[in-house]
């Protein structure tokens, strides 16, 4: 695998060490075992899940921990009980993992779910308030407040009706 040069966009942009970081340490971190497999989706503005084939293993042998704009999951290896019978072909992986995902910033883990071999992670964008942006009034005018949304909703119409009241 080619290592990702960053260099030119380096020179020309401030304050971007961290992002340029972590693309060059998630090349590095993936760049072997793809084990388990996984999708990331979206789903809305603000909502994205995460999904790992985990097979095999029980919710008490996955461990998720969130903290600081870095998600992990960890399954820990189990020793199956013997039940005295032999094992003439090992085939379904049991081995320990650990992935790591980055999230932006103001994602939160919103909840995570075990079945079918499928360990299911929602995660959601939540912005504080103060860092939305807001309409400055100008001259004294009206008190500041939140800029609308100019998405348009899911049945196709803006979801502000001033947007396009003309």
């Amino acid at each position: 695998m080619s290592r990702l040069d960053f260099t030119p966009y380096r020179r020309s942009t401030v304050g971007f060490d961290r992002l340029f970081d972590m693309l060059e340490s998630q090349a590095r971190a993936n760049s072997g075992d793809n084990y388990p497999p996984f999708n990331i989706s979206k789903s809305g503005e603000d909502n994205y899940r995460i999904v790992l084939a985990v097979a095999g293993f029980r919710p008490q042998d996955i461990d998720i921990t969130a903290q600081a704009n870095l998600l992990t999951v960890q399954g820990k290896k189990r020793d199956d009980v013997d039940d005295g019978s032999e094992l003439l072909h090992v085939g379904i992986a049991n081995r320990g993992f650990e992935r790591r995902f980055e999230l932006a910033d103001y994602v939160r883990v919103a909840n995570a779910d075990l079945a079918d071999g499928l360990l299911v992670i929602d995660l959601v964008r939540e912005v504080p308030d103060a860092m939305k942006p807001k309409k400055i009034a100008v001259n004294g005018g009206a008190t500041l407040t939140a800029v609308p949304s100019s998405e348009p909703s899911e049945d196709g119409k803006p979801s502000d009706p001033s947007v396009n009241a003309a």
